[in-house]
């Protein structure tokens, strides 16, 4: 596979059908194997039937459905590179330059070409809109390649990031020469390319880093500042020049939003001092939005003609422009964290959460009494600096990341010179000198240097003031002792993603936030916590420790004598000003179990995320301040009773996942999410309590010890409430002794997704409380109008969706997966959407139908009320 799939080359849909089930029979045959080892000698033999099933399952997959006749993938032509974000762009020259542009890429007499320009004047802007357009020439290129460079280049990174982007693996050993032959001989396989080089600021050695010399029609294209650079690779070169003064004016009208009028000559010579830069035009504009106050304007025009006297140079002119946006910010916090986002990488997109984590440990979000809260002024903070162009923001389906333009960080490392040292994202392999480590320094930044070392003989930095130092992703396998000696104002320590094994940060007494998720600690010193008496936020996932120090529980006792004084005294402070844990992250730890007693000690824990540790439930719903995440193992369904009681009356975490019965789930908590997973768990005939906004609900290899005529989900009740309105994904797979899943009066309404999967005894989907011949010919609907997925697989008894007179009306199913259920000849389904699609136009209409097997589709007697014929363009067969 990794040989045949080349860019424009997709895996035919057999293949991927194969390894989706061989990932599926993965799955299944690791929990048989762990079920099996759990058995004593007497039980083993009741999985003999499973095993064999197991067995003939996979001779199948490798003997019968393993061979792939003609190769594995075929042509995709709709591959052939990565749309970008683009802005909208104005001005004659801006257009003129883009067809100037665009004409070169057509001409194969010219196989190099250099845009270039002063920073700000929009080359990168320009370059994504031909990026976009060239992707809908698909005749013209084979691929198309866009790569930012940034200011500190570096060879081994730039053939890292087009390895990704060709699909050529490097296993890590490599030599540079040797990365170039293979990232060569990949390019030669290709008739056409177009490599984008975004960003360059020297001359590119192409042949060290195995990019050919354009030939045969492809096309090497790179941006820079620098007409040298253009010159040295041999481009033909075009250049991006600035708006001119009617064209910024139009612009700097349309970011200030506002009606000006009023203010309109001083207006424009606020726009004249942006020199036609559109960033500058866009930043300044922005900053000045909403504002009709002469004063306002008469005062931004005087900083701006003081700042044109005050410097020399046009790039020098070029920050101070930029700069007066962030002076404008005026409040001192906004302005500290805009400059924070400058400590990650040149051109990286910043995970938002992340970064309001960060503000947060800095301190530069006032502390409030919930986390939420302060995540919520965080997220305030980030929206004025997104308004005020000061950060680009980047909207995904869950989360949003932000990027800093290259001469906006360059701006803002420049305002912060004597405070900030900041390598990350530079490919260095040695720690800077002992003597850039000036005693002014207050942030540290070496983040992303893979395989960076701290030298052993180097003597411990003399930094006083420092307070945050990142040091994630950066393979680092140990720290030399007493390396943080002299940092006693340190606050944030990340040392997540490096190897270290053990742990040796001591004399840090105002540390509130330690990070060391996926590091490979093993145990932490007892005295540990006995220094680390201010620590708010403790990160110690997917490390193998075993066991947590006793030190940890006592955290609180300092505090409970000083409480207790203070309640003598009559005033009882704030539990959050105290230093207490905040939040406490163990995932993917080797802890089993959290002692009693441990978590009734962390009273001021707002989030506690353990994974599949276990953990009390009286204990945790004793957690008052537990309003953020939560994420651990209760023992049973009478523990998870037990939190909920607890917790009764007051406001609920505002995501979490817990975890009821067994163990490995490897389940991951998602985005705000509010998810239940029970696995081999009895469910009894007495109701079992769920939270009352639970969003998801799985519930596996769960023995159903009750009437086998109840539907299994009538155990389930809410607090508070009866209605599962906020149930969006149901997932019930290897059920035992179930024969039904709902009443006709416990649907929720609000289903996204169903999964019923390996269920032997089930029969009904959707049971009636009445007999079929008392029902007459009056038909039920049962409507779930937000369905898009029903999926149904190795339900050998399974006889209806819905029971006699039943049928399921579904207006946005878009899946439907009917896998291995011989008995059901049943389907009751009705697709209005269905309705108002004419033949001639399935073929734009999505519906996946999955079926297994052919056979039992054609005998299927087909009863909804669309016809069967109406299904036939959307079946496929597994």
């Amino acid at each position: 596979m990794r040989s045949e799939l080349q860019p424009r080359k997709k895996l035919k849909a057999e293949v991927q059908i194969w390894l989706k089930n061989v990932e599926r029979v993965n799955g299944e045959v690791q929990d048989l194997d762990g079920r099996i080892g759990e058995s004593t000698a007497l039980t083993r033999g009741r999985h003999t039937e499973d095993v064999s099933k197991s067995i003939t399952e996979v001779e199948e997959l490798i003997i019968q459905h393993g061979k792939f006749h003609g190769g594995l993938v075929v042509d995709n032509p709709q591959w052939i590179g990565q749309v970008l974000l683009t802005t909208s762009l104005s001005g004659e020259a801006v257009k003129a330059c883009i067809e100037e542009i665009w004409h070169c890429l057509m001409d194969d007499k010219v196989p190099k070409i250099g845009v270039w320009g002063m920073g700000g004047v929009g080359k990168t802007s320009i370059m994504k809109v031909i990026n976009n357009q060239l992707l809908k020439e698909t005749g013209k290129f084979d691929i198309v390649i866009w790569i930012t460079v940034s200011k500190e280049m570096n060879v081994a990174k730039l053939q890292k990031d087009i390895a990704s982007k060709i699909g050529v693996e490097f296993s890590g050993d490599e030599d540079e020469t040797t990365r170039a032959g293979r990232l060569f001989g990949t390019f030669s396989q290709k008739s056409r390319f177009v490599m984008i080089l975004d960003d360059l600021w020297e001359k590119v050695p192409l042949e060290r880093i195995g990019i050919p010399d354009p030939s045969n029609g492809s096309k090497l294209v790179l941006t820079t500042r620098s007409a040298d650079v253009c010159r040295q690779v041999g481009c033909r070169m075009i250049k991006v020049k600035p708006l001119t003064e009617e064209e910024a004016w139009k612009l700097f009208l349309e970011k200030a939003g506002c009606d000006i009028r009023g203010v309109e000559p001083i207006a424009r010579s606020v726009s004249k001092h942006c020199a036609g830069l559109p960033l500058g035009v866009i930043t300044i504009a922005s900053c000045m939005k909403g504002i009709d106050d002469i004063s306002e304007w008469r005062n931004a025009l005087k900083e701006l003609s003081l700042r044109k006297k005050s410097v020399n140079g046009f790039e020098d002119k070029v920050f101070q422009e930029l700069q007066f946006s962030y002076d404008r910010l005026k409040n001192p916090e906004l302005q500290d964290c805009f400059l924070s986002c400058a400590l990650y990488p040149e051109d990286w997109e910043i995970e938002e959460r992340s970064l309001i984590q960060l503000w947060i440990a800095e301190g530069l979000v006032e502390e409030m009494d919930s986390m939420r809260a302060e995540f919520d002024k965080g997220r305030a903070i980030m929206n004025r600096l997104i308004s005020n162009c000061l950060l680009e923001v980047f909207t995904e389906e869950h989360a949003r990341t932000v990027k800093m333009h290259d001469l906006l960080r360059d701006m803002a490392l420049r305002i912060a010179k004597s405070r900030f040292l900041v390598k990350a994202g530079t490919m260095l392999e040695k720690a800077p000198d002992v003597q850039e480590w000036s005693m002014n320094l207050e942030k540290v930044s070496l983040m992303r240097n893979r395989w960076l070392y701290i030298p052993l003989k180097m003597s411990p930095p003399k930094c006083p003031k420092l307070t945050t130092l990142l040091l994630s992703h950066c393979y680092m396998v140990s720290i030399p002792e007493g390396f943080f000696k002299h940092m006693d104002a340190l606050k944030v320590l990340d040392l997540s993603f490096n190897p270290i094994k053990s742990l040796r940060i001591s004399k840090c007494p105002g540390l509130t936030t330690l990070l060391l998720s996926d590091c490979r600690i093993e145990s932490i010193p007892e005295s540990f916590f006995d220094d680390a008496n201010e620590l708010k936020i403790l990160d110690l996932s997917w490390n193998p420790i075993k066991s947590l120090p006793h030190s940890l529980s006592n955290l609180k006792n300092l505090t409970s004598l000083l409480l207790a004084y203070c309640e003598h005294l009559g005033n009882v402070p704030s539990l959050s000003n105290l230093g207490f844990l905040k939040k406490l992250d163990l995932r993917g730890t080797k802890i089993k179990e959290i002692p009693n007693g441990v978590l009734s000690r962390l009273c001021c824990l707002q989030e506690l995320i353990v994974g599949e540790t276990l953990i009390n439930g009286k204990e945790v719903g004793g957690l008052k301040k537990l309003q953020g995440t939560l994420e651990g193992r209760f023992y049973d369904w009478h523990n998870l009773n037990m939190y909920l009681e607890a917790c009764r009356g007051r406001e609920e975490p505002r995501q979490y996942i817990i975890y009821v019965g067994d163990v490995n789930f490897h389940t991951f908590l998602e985005n705000e999410g509010k998810e239940i997973v029970a696995r081999g768990c009895n469910i009894y005939n007495y109701q079992i309590v769920l939270p009352r906004d639970i969003e998801e609900l799985r519930i596996w290899f769960c023995n159903v010890d009750c009437s086998e005529e109840y539907p299994l989900f009538s155990r389930f009740i809410l607090f508070s409430i009866g209605s599962f309105s906020s149930l969006r994904y149901l997932e019930i797979n290897g059920c035992r002794n179930m024969k039904k899943l709902f009443s006709p009066n416990c649907v929720p309404p609000n289903l996204q997704r169903v999964t019923v999967v390996g269920c032997k005894q089930l029969e009904e989907i959707i049971t009636s409380e009445v007999e079929p011949e008392e029902r007459g010919m009056v038909i039920t609907e049962f409507h779930l109008p937000q369905l898009r997925l029903l999926s149904l697989g190795d339900l050998p008894e399974l006889k209806s969706i819905c029971s006699a007179g039943g049928v399921l009306v579904c207006d946005s199913l878009d899946e439907i997966g009917i896998l291995d259920c011989p008995k059901l000849k049943r389907m009751g389904l009705n697709l209005p959407k269905l309705d108002n699609v004419p033949p001639s136009a399935s073929a734009n209409f999505y519906l996946s139908v999955r079926i297994r097997p052919k056979e039992w589709w054609e005998s299927l007697e087909w009863d909804g009320p669309q016809p069967k014929s109406l299904f036939d363009p959307f079946v496929r067969f597994w």
